[in-house]
């Protein structure tokens, strides 16, 4: 059975990537692509919407699908745990599925669930990520997603330390985590998660040096996952086992995205 498909925001640099990924996919097919100003109306016939707008856009996005008993699968940027809040009643009243992927690469999902992992053994933990000039949200919906998984795997011992965060250059505080958020040509996405004890610091960082490449395996994972789910579910790493349980119990806990081509992952002690 063909599962029929909406794009919206599908002219977009990630929708041109999922869109292709669909096209290739066996099983699925694109009904309707649209951009992030489409009227939404234009969703209807589909079984399931994949949403690669902005921000701005996204909530109406994800509650037209809600209403239309369609699922939806999320790549926009800006979801929070306290957004997706807003939207789980909706989601679960309808007996739909809404699946929320702050990044597609499974690389940077392993990033942040080693940050996760690694949070509890560091009293100071910050966020320094850089996007192109041209993405319109900061900090990014990865590194908010970072900050929540760290700030989950820590609730036994309490937040990260962040002196001064009063002041505006110290950061934006997610969940207790400064993030730095850098917007500049020439990087297409990196994120650096710096964790620093007495005398030591580990410092996890992944570059996306082609995200056509990086992007499609998460993205097909997407897709099976979207096409059944039930519920809200959020991240790649809800999809996948990646060995690092603990954490993963212990956001569940507190709430109620491996290397591949494309990408570079690394992890420096010193």
């Amino acid at each position: 059975m063909t599962t029929r498909v909406a794009i919206v925001g599908g002219t977009g640099k990630l929708g041109s990537i999922i869109r292709e990924v669909v096209e290739a996919q066996p099983g699925f097919d694109i009904v309707a692509t649209l951009t992030s100003a489409s009227p939404l109306s234009d969703i209807a016939g589909a079984d399931l919407v994949v949403d690669a707008s902005v921000p701005a856009v996204s909530i109406d996005v994800v509650r037209t699908a809600v209403e239309h008993g369609i699922n939806i699968l999320v790549g926009t940027s800006g979801w929070s745990a306290e957004r997706i809040a807003l939207v789980r009643p909706l989601v679960e009243a309808a007996g739909t599925g809404a699946v929320f992927i702050p990044n597609f690469s499974l690389g940077s999902v392993l990033g942040s669930a080693l940050a996760a992992a690694a949070a509890p053994y560091f009293p100071s933990i910050e966020i320094v990520e850089a996007h192109r000039e041209t993405k319109v949200d900061s900090p990014s919906g990865t590194a908010v997603r970072t900050a929540e998984l760290i700030a989950a795997a820590r609730t036994d011992v309490g937040p990260v330390a962040s002196p001064h965060v009063d002041q505006r250059a110290r950061g934006q505080q997610v969940a207790s985590v400064p993030i730095h958020s850098l917007r500049r040509p020439g990087v297409i996405a990196r994120q650096e998660t710096i964790l620093s004890g007495p005398g030591e610091t580990l410092s996890l960082v992944h570059d996306t040096a082609e995200p056509a490449l990086a992007y499609a395996p998460g993205i097909r994972l997407a897709l099976a996952a979207a096409r059944d789910a039930k519920g809200v579910v959020i991240g790649l790493d809800s999809l996948i086992d990646i060995g690092l349980g603990p954490s993963r119990r212990a956001e569940d806990d507190a709430v109620s995205e491996r290397g591949g081509a494309g990408q570079v992952a690394r992890s420096t002690g010193a």
